[in-house]
């Protein structure tokens, strides 16, 4: 029998289908994720794990977690407020307490554990709630002079509409990472950072000034992007990195956990 090379097990969170705008009523119960973000952890040498959002049962959460070698928070429906000790603006959207929670839990058991963490879109802004930072519920509304960040695809835009330029911070894991300081992104989201958390630094800036890209600053693998880089995977070689060196990271992780 053939002993194949062991790749790093990397648990993706899903959302609930009933929070999801425009879904109608009857349907079962169920846990969703584009599919898109499980292929961008395969090319690269994941083995990708959909993990249900068992926010009331604890222990088996944390089974699942102990298996993982990695943790990816894809994007998806807005965080709840209450997670971060604010009322609700009215333009905030849909919500999926479930999801905000189990999320949440998984980041702080990972911090804890130094578990690579790589927080896409709402994935950063997960990030940023779990180490005490606050979020825009709505930034066109709470910051006017901001530059429009919602290119929404039911608002049709394509997935892959180069909305706006970043500019990453020199020094940064990311800015390594990617190999050049500015670029183009694409734009999902109409909440954003708002207070950065304290453990956190800023690895890229919208040109208003808006926080795009956290990372911890140290040598735990911790990166969230506002923006959404799994579209580009396959056919930018730089953002090809990011996904490669948190791969990399979850496996550096396995090893060091079997010896």
């Amino acid at each position: 029998m053939t002993t194949r090379p062991s790749r790093p097990v990397i648990g993706i969170t899903t959302q609930t289908l009933q929070a999801i705008d425009g879904i109608p009523s009857g349907l079962p119960e169920s846990w969703v994720m584009n599919q898109r973000y499980f292929v961008a952890a395969t090319i690269v040498g994941g083995v990708p794990w959909m993990v249900p959002l068992l926010d009331d049962d604890e222990d088996t959460l944390y089974e699942i977690y102990q298996r993982l070698d990695g943790i990816l928070i894809p994007g998806g429906v807005d965080m709840d407020p209450a997670t971060f000790g604010e009322d609700r603006h009215p333009k905030l959207g849909a919500v999926d307490p479930a999801r905000d929670r189990v999320e949440l839990q998984l980041v702080k058991w990972a911090l804890e554990d130094r578990k690579p963490v790589l927080g896409l879109c709402r994935g950063a802004q997960v990030i940023n709630v779990a180490l005490g930072g606050t979020l825009y519920q709505d930034i066109a509304d709470q910051l006017p002079e901001a530059i429009k960040h919602d290119y929404f695809p039911n608002a049709g835009f394509e997935r892959d509409h180069l909305a706006h330029e970043v500019t990453l911070t020199p020094g940064s894991r990311l800015h390594s990472l990617m190999e050049r300081k500015r670029f183009l992104v694409n734009s999902m989201h109409h909440q954003g950072i708002k207070t950065l958390a304290p453990a956190l630094v800023p690895a890229a800036l919208a040109p208003d000034g808006i926080v795009e890209a956290v990372e911890l600053g140290s040598e735990h693998f911790c990166v969230g992007v506002q923006w959404h880089p799994e579209v580009f995977e396959l056919t930018d070689p730089h953002t090809r990195h990011l996904f490669r060196a948190f791969i990399r990271a979850a496996q550096d992780w396995r090893r060091e956990l079997i010896g």
